[in-house]
């Protein structure tokens, strides 16, 4: 068994926030890297709590600071150009006024994000990629319906 632990299989775990404004249209990301608009996120750093590591990413590419609790999708991607992986959705609520123009202000660290934007769901199928467009419209009717998973840290809801 030890073995099998020494060299476990390599797989990229993403975590990503689904976050609303007043008038229901979603902030999303553009990158230097892919094409399309994401959802705000990232990947953990070793040791790292995913939930934590949500925060972490929202807060350096939107920042907004959100309490990310709750898993609204998790979406399992194989093997294709990287390798496979599984995307948590966390559940960022709806932003206030106030907060949506912080938003709007923000200067992400450059190199990486290119653009912060809220859109409407009728035009996410023109600015994302299919696989990205399915999970965050499986997250917005896990959204919609109340339905979310707590995120848990050994049995005990996280802070």
């Amino acid at each position: 068994m030890d073995d099998i632990l020494s060299f476990p299989p390599r797989r990229r775990l993403g975590h990503q926030a689904l976050i609303l404004n007043h008038d229901g249209a979603v902030l999303l990301v553009a990158t230097t890297y892919k094409y399309g608009l994401f959802l705000p996120g990232g990947s953990a750093e070793s040791c790292e709590l995913p939930h934590l590591a949500a925060r972490r990413h929202v807060e350096v590419e939107t920042g907004l600071v959100l309490p990310l609790r709750d898993v609204l999708a998790i979406d399992y991607v194989e093997a294709r150009k990287y390798p496979e992986g599984m995307n948590f959705v966390y559940c960022g609520g709806i932003v206030t006024a106030e907060q949506e123009r912080a938003v709007k202000s923000h200067l992400p660290p450059p190199g990486e994000i290119t653009d912060l934007c809220w859109k409407p769901r009728s035009e996410l199928g023109s600015v994302m990629d299919e696989d990205q467009l399915r999970r965050v419209r499986h997250a917005l009717t896990a959204r919609d319906s109340g339905v979310s998973l707590p995120m848990l840290l050994a049995g005990t809801p996280a802070d």
